[in-house]
């Protein structure tokens, strides 16, 4: 018997499998999440290097995030023939070596096209991998284990940003970005070795005239659907938060530096700690309790960052941090379990939403902080909180399944 961890072949916490695995997917959440974020804090340098707007130089994360989204369709079915680790192992070295190539282009153009590229092939790894630990891990396994995986996302997030912005004001931005893309793939070699193969995964033979369907039935649960708006408006709000806090910070009375402002970006560690956190609390309180309240403090973060002291600014960026990754971590956990059939086509319904918020909402601040400045982005950003705090608010309400 294999290590003694598995009952019916499910992967139980504290066990050494458990811990490879763990340690398998937050490198590679960390690959995902470091080769699109990467370029979050060089916004204000391509709106100056290339000479186009604040919304405009968010393109360079918007694009990627909009093509991934779409792709999350295509992939997750995929992944029900050709299996989990393979679809991941090929997203997570093609992204790596993409991003490597983007730093290398001169045009403006040509590096969208490149960024554009990256989203699609990072698609192989999120929603496949819900699905893959909705699938092999224990019930009491999964809510730790899908914060591990979103904690991954939170480093990998972190130092993509952190690295590319203190570079950029060192040397320059190209070689952060490929030094992001050299670590992205060492982080899919580590994967490659460290994750175990599917258990209970079973390929299917799928006509793609029944994809359709395999999306379409979730969208008549009762939960279902308010989880992927969910996910569309607390991703959107956040990332804009993160495109133009930047941008504020650069100009007087702050007039920050590039490393500054990539060093602001450490406080991802804040989502690292939050996503496992959450999920134990979710755990034990229940995810209808712990949603609600997650989002709520997102929110009194967004608030906070209205002051005018610095201080105050980043205490706000931080607990708006900790609400973002508490509630991404509740709901995408509550979608898995929720889902009892076609787990990766919910799981990339969930994404699909979560990056459409990212890119659409995330691009439309840039409207907002032209007109109206960062009043303008904390209006609309708070705004699209109050939305999801009513949600998660009926989502408690919400009936469990009967299984």
């Amino acid at each position: 018997m294999m290590d003694s961890e598995a009952d019916g072949g499910l992967i139980r916490s504290g066990t050494p499998v458990f811990r490879r695995t763990a340690l398998a997917l937050a490198a590679a959440g960390f690959s995902t999440f470091a080769v699109l974020y990467a370029v979050q804090p060089l916004l204000p340098i391509y709106a100056d290097d290339f000479g186009v707007s604040p919304a405009e130089s968010s393109l360079a994360l918007s694009l990627p995030c909009a093509l991934l989204a779409v792709a999350l369709l295509v992939v997750s079915p995929l992944s029900e023939i050709w299996g989990r680790k393979r679809v991941m192992l090929a997203s997570l070295f093609a992204s790596a070596l993409l991003t490597i190539v983007a730093a290398l282009v001169p045009g403006w153009h040509g590096f969208l096209v490149l960024r554009a590229l990256t989203g699609l092939t990072a698609s192989g790894l999120p929603a496949v991998a819900m699905a893959y630990l909705a699938e092999e891990m224990d019930v009491q396994a999964i809510g730790l284990s899908m914060g591990l995986l979103v904690g991954g996302n939170a480093l990998g997030g972190m130092s993509g940003r952190l690295i590319s912005g203190v570079m950029a004001d060192h040397m320059n931005w190209r070689i952060g970005l490929a030094t992001i893309g050299a670590l992205a793939l060492a982080a899919a070699l580590a994967f490659w070795r460290w994750l175990p193969p599917s258990r209970r995964f079973v390929p299917r033979r799928l006509a793609w005239r029944d994809v359709p369907g395999t999306f379409g039935h979730h969208f008549r649960d009762a939960g279902l659907p308010w989880l992927f708006a969910e996910a569309f408006l607390l991703m959107g709000g956040f990332v804009c938060i993160y495109n133009y806090i930047g941008f504020r910070l650069l100009d007087p009375p702050f007039s920050l530096s590039q490393t500054v402002i990539g060093l602001i970006f450490s406080v991802y560690v804040a989502g690292m700690v939050s996503s496992p956190v959450t999920g134990e609390l979710a755990s034990r309180f229940g995810r209808r309790r712990v949603l609600w309240v997650a989002t709520a403090i997102g929110l009194a973060g967004i608030l906070m960052t209205l002051s005018d002291h610095i201080l105050l600014i980043i205490a706000g960026v931080v607990v708006a941090t900790v609400g973002f990754f508490g509630a991404h971590s509740v709901a995408s956990s509550w979608v898995g379990r929720r889902a009892l059939r076609d787990r990766a086509q919910a799981s990339s319904v969930y994404l699909c939403l979560y990056y459409l918020g990212s890119s659409v909402l995330g691009t439309a601040g840039g409207w907002f902080f032209a007109h109206s400045g960062w009043n303008g982005v904390v209006l609309f950003v708070g705004g699209l909180y109050g939305l999801a705090l009513i949600i998660a608010l009926r989502l408690s309400r919400l009936a469990p399944l009967a299984t």
